[in-house]
């Protein structure tokens, strides 16, 4: 059974709706449509961002999904409602009413966060349901914070049920938005969807261990998502070529594998004390160093 996945905020996870509208005739759908539908906090109005397959799943197991990112499980048919209908006019006014409104949100937080001295708690963005009866306020901070007095001047202002989001600084990035060092907008804004992990071990495999951290790490602060999107690649290349320490045949003899370089195929040896890089052929074989071939062509087969 097919699913559709929809997005109320960028710092939200996705939600999954059934591709049906309870009010008025379906719809044609597309990425990027705008819906309301009912959840258990109210209505509110999000973004189609894709769909998927659904499978049940036994009571022992757990929400999650598959590798591909494509196979959504859930409990129960019960767990997928339909949606309430397809944004109309009105209602897209009504959203961009609630955009315009919400610097005045954001002046009145700032205010009362000065009041209660929580400036370690930066705001990033503040988010309205649609139907008026939430506000959610999204901020990062570097520890845990104490917020219950601000929630209760909050509510008190507004008059509204009032949510705060702590989220970390790659999610206010992708809210923000900007410009990566490559001159383009940043992906995690732009186009990727999922922010997964990136450790140093991708630096290693990509052999960037030479460039600073300036050049590794995005706005945010942490290392650049194109690193972990860009491994998959170097990942392939890696598994067809030997390891670190490996020993190698060679015309000049044996030598030990002290760099490998995905992308060019080759690998650094050490034979007899010098450092020679070598084009990697298979079974633990190089072909000759370019300063002894012998034009055999082999390197063009």
């Amino acid at each position: 059974m097919k699913v559709v996945k929809v997005q109320f905020h960028k710092a939200d996870k996705e939600y999954f709706f059934l591709p049906e509208f309870t009010e008025g005739s379906d719809h044609q759908l597309a990425v990027g449509d705008a819906v309301v539908v009912e959840t258990i906090l109210g209505q509110d109005m999000g973004l189609i961002t894709g769909e998927a397959d659904f499978s049940p799943i036994e009571d022992n197991e757990t929400t999650d999904e598959n590798k591909s990112g494509n196979i959504i499980l859930q409990k129960s048919v019960t767990d997928i409602k339909p949606m309430l209908r397809l944004a109309n006019r009105e209602d897209l006014k009504n959203w961009a009413r609630q955009k315009v409104a919400a610097v005045k949100y954001l002046k009145t937080y700032r205010q009362l966060s000065v009041k209660h001295n929580l400036d370690k708690m930066k705001l990033i963005d503040v988010c309205e349901s649609f139907d008026g009866s939430r506000l959610t306020f999204y901020f990062t901070a570097d520890a845990r914070v104490d917020f219950r007095e601000l929630v209760k001047d909050l509510v008190q202002a507004f008059h509204k049920k009032i949510r705060l989001q702590q989220i970390g600084v790659r999610d206010a990035a992708k809210i923000s938005g900007g410009l990566g060092s490559c001159g383009l907008a940043l992906c995690c804004q732009s186009w990727l969807k999922t922010l997964g992990n990136v450790t140093p071990d991708y630096i290693r495999d990509q052999e960037l261990l030479h460039r600073g951290a300036d050049r590794l790490t995005g706005p945010c602060g942490r290392l650049k998502c194109c690193l972990r999107f860009e491994e998959e690649n170097y990942k392939y290349h890696l598994s067809h070529l030997p390891q670190i320490g490996d020993v190698i045949k060679t015309k000049a003899g044996k030598g030990e594998v002290v760099s490998v370089h995905a992308l060019k195929h080759t690998l650094d040896l050490e034979i007899d004390g010098n450092i020679v890089e070598y084009p990697y052929l298979e079974n633990k074989q190089c072909l000759e160093h370019p300063a002894d071939c012998s034009g055999c062509d082999q390197c063009q087969k």
